[in-house]
């Protein structure tokens, strides 16, 4: 009987289904489809955008990853060319993603 206890021991740090967990927890996050946005809101996030310049402190909402997400900060860089905000030098956000600007 010990013998059995002992060699059994063996397989408890192996993970059969290694990853399992986090594929589980990935399932779990709620993705929202992202939301058209009306001609009006849209003419307002275009004026909203052509107040922002670099070392402007804003906020913006935007979609990315099938989720809203939010950020604050201050705007490091805009590149027209790939319609990209980039702001607190590490986030960089698509511009057609972005749903509210506070200036």
């Amino acid at each position: 009987m010990v013998n059995r206890v002992a060699r059994a021991k063996q397989f408890l740090p192996f993970d059969a289904l290694k990853g399992l967990q986090e594929a589980l927890r990935e399932k779990e996050i709620e993705y929202e489809a992202k939301k058209d946005l009306s001609e009006d809101t849209l003419q307002e996030l275009n004026n909203k955008f052509n107040q922002i310049e670099n070392g402007k402190y804003i906020k913006i909402k935007y979609y990315k990853n099938g989720r809203y997400n939010e950020i604050k900060g201050i705007v490091t860089n805009i590149d027209y060319t790939k319609k990209k905000i980039q702001m607190n030098k590490v986030e960089n956000i698509n511009i057609c993603d972005i749903i509210d600007i506070l200036v």
